[in-house]
């Protein structure tokens, strides 16, 4: 709930966000933040993840030190399995924080270096690269997830 408020904050108050919310919180359909997302994402994600969103080799196997290699965000991988909530947290604190339990991860968190718009933007540039029919699924996993 928390991470609404702030992204409600974010994108125009409390009411914008209500009424988004069942399809997700990410600016995909906005031009700019879309623009400001895939500069970000240059800047800061496709070191690891890949100019073109496609991620490292063999992804789905633990290298030798015990730690997945930088998933996909495109189709092929699962980034679209999430909600834009969950997504949003595991970029800001991070892939360990979230699972906990020991889990490792070469993913930091990005509070320190990226705003929460910042955030966003690259998740909303992320979202805008997938086809329809990708969208169409995340979204109901979207509102599947506002349900719960």
């Amino acid at each position: 709930m928390r991470v609404m408020m702030t992204v409600a904050m974010i994108f125009g108050g409390a009411g914008a966000a209500a009424a988004s919310e069942d399809a997700g919180f990410l600016p995909w359909q906005d031009p700019a933040a879309v623009a400001q997302g895939q500069a970000i994402y240059t800047d800061h994600c496709a070191a690891c993840h890949g100019d073109r969103l496609q991620g490292q080799p063999d992804w789905q196997s633990r290298d030798a030190d015990g730690y997945l290699p930088a998933p996909p965000h495109d189709p092929s991988g699962h980034t679209w399995h999430h909600p834009d909530r969950q997504l949003f947290e595991i970029t800001k604190y991070g892939i360990e924080a979230m699972v906990g339990n020991g889990y490792r991860s070469r993913m930091g968190g990005y509070a320190d270096i990226l705003s929460d718009t910042e955030i966003a933007a690259v998740l909303a540039y992320i979202k805008s690269t997938w086809p329809p029919r990708v969208i169409e699924v995340h979204d109901r996993i979207n509102r599947d997830s506002a349900q719960n």
